[in-house]
């Protein structure tokens, strides 16, 4: 007498049920693809509550000290002489925080994750740190007027705020 263990017979249910739950199957996988998608710029219910401004001064310090840090190398460029630099910001510094959210019934909380730092204070856990998005930028300076100054001026600043040419403004100081 033959015995046929149950591990023998594993392909073939396992292709037996594939075949009957197929599209099934398609469809969980479908949703599962969906749900890994990042969301393009779309923001959820639940990550709104999660950003926040920076509260602190340092919001406007970081952009005069990236206006100050731009002059300092644009007045090296050749031809430019002394510059000044201005930014205006799309958007400002913010911080995403680490929430903990509870569901009981119908009712459902949100609330910040904390870390006690040990000596009586507690600091926010913060996932990332969005730092502002410039909207423009204007340079005068003595050598706006010489189209080859101008574009080593555009190009430099270009490449460290990530503005396009028509967003940088190149003026002839007095």
């Amino acid at each position: 007498m033959k015995g046929t263990f149950p591990w023998e017979r594993l392909p073939q249910k396992a292709a037996e049920l594939f075949q009957k739950y197929k599209y099934v199957l398609l469809v969980i996988a479908a949703g599962i693809v969906l749900l890994l998608l990042p969301l393009d710029g779309e923001e959820s219910p639940s990550d709104s509550g999660a950003e926040r401004q920076a509260e602190h001064s340092g919001e406007t310090f970081q952009v005069e000290e990236m206006e100050r840090k731009l002059e300092q190398a644009l007045s090296r460029v050749d031809g430019a002489g002394e510059v000044t630099v201005v930014l205006t910001v799309k958007s400002g510094a913010r911080q995403i925080l680490a929430q903990d959210s509870s569901r009981s019934g119908e009712e459902s909380t949100t609330s910040t994750v904390v870390v006690s730092t040990g000596s009586g204070t507690e600091d926010a856990v913060v996932l990332q740190q969005v730092y502002p998005q410039y909207q423009g930028a204007l340079v005068v300076c003595p050598g706006g007027g010489d189209p080859a100054v101008c574009l080593r001026l555009v190009d430099a600043v270009s490449a460290l705020t990530g503005l396009g040419a028509d967003k940088i403004s190149i003026c002839k100081s007095k």
